[in-house]
């Protein structure tokens, strides 16, 4: 069977837009066991509370919820496990400076599919402080405003 071509998102964490300053962005596969990919594609899949964290030079996805696949029985694994990440040593390398840095975390934004592969999406983020959100809202609403406004002159 023949590949499909093009990108398709499978699940997204909108919390971490709204939680974090996204600096840098990394697509990186994942290892997953076949009837993980199973319910990726069924769209079972949450990256709500997921971060990334480097342990002997390599990197694992923690708190990532894929559910158990119905047909799956003996074949499937704990939903939570930690996943390992696939990234070249040198993204690793500095991946590792960029978290060690103070404030940094790395968070998965979205996962999809890539030509028939699952790919992640992982960010290097900095947390917001509270002002910081109210001020992200405000400028939202504002903008809204104003496209509001304009569409209204036509």
């Amino acid at each position: 069977m023949a590949r499909a071509k093009g990108t398709k998102l499978i699940a997204e964490n909108r919390k971490a837009r709204h939680e974090y300053f996204i600096e840098e962005t990394y697509e990186c596969g994942i290892s997953l066991v076949g009837t993980e990919v199973k319910s990726i594609r069924g769209g079972k899949v949450n990256l709500k509370d997921s971060y990334a964290q480097i342990i002997n030079d390599e990197v694992f996805v923690i708190g990532m919820h894929i559910s158990p696949y119905e047909q799956g029985n003996i074949f499937n694994r704990d939903p939570f496990r930690n996943r390992k990440l696939l990234l070249h040593k040198y993204e690793i390398r500095k991946l590792k400076t960029r978290a060690q840095a103070d404030g940094y975390s790395l968070i998965p934004l979205n996962i999809y599919f890539k030509d028939g592969r699952v790919k992640l999406l992982l960010a290097v983020a900095k947390g917001k402080k509270l002002y910081d959100k109210r001020h992200s809202i405000a400028e939202r609403d504002a903008k809204r405003d104003m496209d509001r406004r304009m569409k209204n002159m036509d």
